[in-house]
C-alpha cells in the first residue's frame, strides 16, 4: 500500500480533514489532523449542512458512521417554504416529506456542524487530532515537509493534504490560483427563536427560502433553536467596507434593510430587531472553474482549500466529504505505483466534478437573485417533488 510507513498531515479539521482521517484510519494510515482550535469546544459552528446521497452520505457509508449518523441528524430540518417578499407561502413540504427516507436520491438530511463533528472525531483514534495547531508555513525535508505553527511546535509528514478552507496556506505551495468574487454577499444573522416569534412559527424547524426583487432571505433552524439566516443579494465586493455600516448597531443594521428590502414585509424585519450581533458580510468566492496545477507527491488539497464555490446548490461540504473518499481510495490503491500518480488521478477527477458543481452552483445563484426568482425556484423544487 502507498502509504504503509508513511506518516500524513491533514492540516485543518473540518468535515473533509476529519472524515478522511477516518477513511485513512481505517485503511492502516499513520494520521495526525493539525486543528487552529484550542480544543473541540472553541469554536460557534455555523449553519447546518445537508447531506448529498452521492457524496457526503457516501463517505459517512464508507466511514461506517452511517448508523451513528442516523442518531445524529434533525428528521424533518430539510423541510422547505418557499416564500414571497411579502411572506406569502407558494411551496410547502412540511405534511409530505418522509422524516427518513435513505437512499433516496432527493432525500438530503440535515445536520448541524458540531454533532458532525462530535461524531467524526468519536471515530477517530485518541491524540489523532492536535489542537491548537495553527498553520504558519512548511520547507521541504527529506521526500516530506516539515510544517511550522504558531505555538511554536513544528512535526514532520511524508504527505501533507490541506483542509484548512478558502483561505489555504497550504494551497500556494501548489498553485498561485486565487478565488473569483461571484458578485454575491450574504449578510449572516442569528437570533433566538422567542426573539423571532412569527418566524419560528412559520418555519417549524425547517427552513425558508423567500425571493423577491432580486433580493434573498434563506433561514435555518439550528438545533439549539435559533435561526440562522442570510440576507442574499449582489453588491460591489468592497461593500462592506465602503457600507457605513456598524454590524455590530441592531438599530442600524434594521434601517439599512428597510431601506434596501423597502418592499419587504415587515415581519422580515423580526429578524433584526434582536439579531445577535455582530452580523457577518460573507462574500462569496469560488475557484475557477478550468484550474489545473502539476500534482506532486508529498502534498494535496481537499474541500474548501481545492474548490470554494457558492452555496447556492448545497455542494460544498458533500463535495469535500466526497474529496476524503476519493483521495482515500486512491492512497490505498495497488493500481496506483507511486504517491504522485494516485495523487494526480485523484486531483483530475476532483477538478472535473468540483467545475460541475461550482457551474450548478453559480447558475443556481444567478436564478436566486434574477427578477423571475420566485417562479424558477418554485419550478425547481416542484420539479423534484413530482
Amino acid at each position: 500500500m502507498l502509504i504503509e510507513n508513511k506518516s500524513i498531515a491533514i492540516v485543518g479539521g473540518g468535515p473533509s480533514g476529519l472524515t478522511l482521517a477516518r477513511l485513512l484510519q481505517l485503511k492502516g494510515g499513520d494520521v495526525k489532523v493539525y486543528e487552529r482550535d484550542f480544543n473541540k469546544n472553541a469554536r460557534v459552528q455555523g449553519s447546518p449542512l445537508d447531506m448529498h446521497e452521492d457524496s457526503g452520505l457516501a463517505a459517512i457509508r464508507r466511514a461506517e458512521l452511517l448508523e451513528e449518523f442516523k442518531m445524529t441528524f434533525r428528521p424533518g430540518a430539510d423541510r422547505t417554504l418557499i416564500m414571497n417578499e411579502k411572506a406569502e407561502v407558494f411551496f410547502n413540504d412540511h405534511e409530505t416529506k418522509p422524516e427518513e427516507d435513505f437512499g433516496h436520491e432527493h432525500f438530503r438530511p440535515e445536520i448541524d456542524r458540531g454533532p458532525l463533528r462530535n461524531m467524526l472525531l468519536d471515530s477517530l483514534h485518541p491524540e489523532t487530532v492536535v489542537w491548537d495547531s495553527h498553520f504558519l508555513s512548511m520547507e521541504r525535508q527529506s521526500e516530506g515537509w516539515l510544517l511550522h505553527f504558531k505555538n511554536g511546535n513544528s512535526a514532520y509528514a511524508d504527505l501533507v493534504i490541506a483542509g484548512d478552507g478558502a483561505n489555504s496556506k497550504i494551497r500556494p505551495y501548489l498553485t498561485d490560483i486565487k478565488p473569483v468574487y461571484s458578485g454575491v454577499i450574504m449578510l449572516e444573522g442569528n437570533i433566538s427563536k422567542e426573539n423571532a416569534p412569527q418566524i419560528d412559527a412559520l418555519i417549524k424547524g425547517g427552513k425558508i427560502m423567500a425571493f423577491g426583487n432580486s433580493q434573498n432571505i434563506l433561514l435555518g433552524q439550528k438545533g439549539n433553536g435559533d435561526l440562522g439566516f442570510y440576507v442574499s443579494f449582489k453588491a460591489d465586493e468592497n461593500w462592506a467596507a465602503n457600507s457605513g455600516l456598524d454590524f455590530s448597531d441592531n438599530t442600524q443594521m434594521l434601517k439599512w434593510f428597510q431601506t434596501e428590502y423597502s418592499e419587504w414585509n415587515p415581519v422580515w424585519e423580526e429578524l433584526f430587531k434582536n439579531a445577535k450581533t455582530p452580523f457577518i458580510p460573507r462574500l462569496i468566492y469560488y475557484m475557477p472553474l478550468d484550474q489545473t496545477w502539476e500534482a506532486q507527491s508529498n502534498v494535496t488539497l481537499i474541500g474548501d482549500a481545492a474548490h470554494v464555490m457558492p452555496p447556492f446548490a448545497g455542494e460544498g461540504a458533500n463535495m469535500a466529504m466526497l474529496d476524503a473518499l476519493e483521495l482515500s481510495e486512491h492512497l490505498t490503491d495497488s493500481r496506483y505505483s507511486t504517491l504522485q500518480e494516485a495523487i494526480s488521478s485523484y486531483e483530475q477527477t476532483m477538478r472535473k466534478r468540483a467545475a460541475i458543481a461550482t457551474q450548478e452552483s453559480l447558475e443556481n445563484g444567478e436564478r436566486m437573485h434574477s427578477e423571475k426568482s420566485l417562479a424558477t425556484m418554485l419550478d425547481f423544487f416542484n420539479g423534484h417533488l413530482a
